[in-house]
């Protein structure tokens, strides 16, 4: 398969997660079509990482899938905690703690 396949993969990938993060208002399905851009970001750098021959965006593609790890501990705690507090999870609630 070409490299070049996988960008229009990962830019398939990356509106799909977008639209999910911009249309819905379950906070469990925007953290995971956030989940889903950052994969498809992931999956570009490897592929221009594997176009041009040299390893740093596999380097930059481990480094977010650090960051996204770190993301998914805090985000799933905030989720849990305002589901704890309102019994919903969606995404119009917090807004309701706006001072």
């Amino acid at each position: 398969m070409s490299p070049i396949a996988f960008v229009y993969l990962a830019t398939v990938l990356f509106g799909i997660g977008a639209a999910a993060v911009l249309t819905r208002r379950n906070a469990i399905i925007a953290f995971m079509g956030v989940e889903l851009m950052l994969n498809a970001a992931n999956l570009a750098f490897v592929a221009f990482s594997r176009i041009h021959g040299e390893i740093d965006g596999q380097v930059i593609a481990f480094f977010v899938m650090v960051v996204a790890a770190a993301e998914v501990v805090v985000g799933l705690a905030i989720i849990i905690a305002l589901f704890r507090a309102r019994q919903t999870i969606s995404l119009d609630e917090p807004a309701e703690l706006k001072g």
